[in-house]
């Protein structure tokens, strides 16, 4: 289980990193997603030792990492967003060139950069020049080197940017292999929709702080929950249900378009239910009451407005 608890990091002024804490289950795929400038390569690079944390501890099945560096680097392997590839090298050389300076050599090296090879599907581009890959194909190899030493667990910065669909579905299929085989991987996105298609769960940073953290059912819900209901009425009684939604102290903001109200409505079933219910009490002829199709989306851009929001209230 991987532990980040308090975290701080300021650059000058800036303030990257507010108290950010996050759980992540042995074991686990997660999706670690945010904007541009939220928070996951800082919190990343001081996951793996990259970066010092201005307050706060990483822990790893209880144990304490900061200050453990040999410990963390043999638990963790790290594909940053932006990586750089040894010239006149073929991959298998590159993949050995990295095992040496773990302490594997001869055949054991050899071996390792065959079975890593195949692992992330480059076996038929053993001989070829590393410059010479596509970019999804140096993205794989990039993961193969994170895994030369067989680590716990896995921290990928953006591994898909820039990929193409094929590429990209390639990558998804080799991080869902990593996990079947136990592997904790942390992958960060600014897309959600992106990490949902191969995640188990996933956490939302912004500016610094998680804002929000569940499985995928639980996202996919908060998506659902998300999205306004409607209730369509007959026109003449929309006064008398502007009366009855106002006072509901679920309902945020109401608005008309015609005879279909679209309600911004923040309780659960239950209370849908029993708003529904007050307004057949009051007689409104409800002709339809149903919440539009959630997307992970606008959840996205819901909840990082609304933490923007707050943020610009507290200064």
């Amino acid at each position: 289980m991987i532990e980040i608890k308090h975290l701080y990091k300021r650059f000058g002024r800036f303030l990257a990193l507010n108290d950010f804490s996050l759980n992540v289950e042995s074991g686990e795929l997660f999706g670690f997603v945010g904007s541009n400038g939220a928070g996951k390569t800082t919190t990343m690079r001081i996951c793996v030792g990259l970066l010092k944390a201005d307050g706060g501890e990483v822990l790893i099945d209880g144990q304490k990492m900061l200050s453990n560096h040999r410990a963390l680097a043999e638990k963790v392997g790290y594909v940053p967003d932006y990586f750089g590839v040894y010239k006149n090298l073929t991959a298998s050389e590159y993949l050995k060139f990295f095992s040496n300076a773990y302490g594997i050599y001869g055949k054991e090296s050899d071996k390792l950069a065959g079975e890593l090879l195949d692992l992330v599907n480059l076996s038929n581009k053993s001989d070829t020049d590393v410059n010479a890959l596509s970019r999804g194909m140096k993205q794989r190899l990039c993961l193969a080197r994170g895994l030369v030493h067989n680590p716990d667990i896995l921290f990928l910065d953006e591994p898909a940017s820039g990929l193409d669909p094929k590429a990209r579905y390639e990558l998804k299929e080799i991080l869902k292999n990593l996990s079947a085989m136990g592997k904790t991987i942390i992958i960060s996105s600014h897309i959600l929709p992106e990490l949902a298609e191969m995640c188990t769960s996933v956490g939302i940073i912004d500016r610094g702080h998680l804002v929000l953290q569940g499985s995928i059912e639980e996202i996919h819900r908060a998506a659902a929950m998300s999205s306004p209901l409607n209730v369509v009425v007959n026109e003449a009684q929309i006064d008398d249900v502007f009366a009855i939604l106002k006072a509901n102290p679920f309902v945020q903001k109401v608005t008309a378009q015609g005879s279909i109200l679209k309600i911004v409505f923040t309780g659960n079933k239950e209370e849908e239910g029993k708003m529904l219910a007050s307004l057949v009490q009051s007689n409104i002829s409800v002709n339809s009451f149903y919440r539009e199709e959630g997307s992970l989306e606008s959840l996205f851009m819901q909840i990082v407005g609304s933490s923007q929001k707050n943020a610009g209230q507290r200064r």
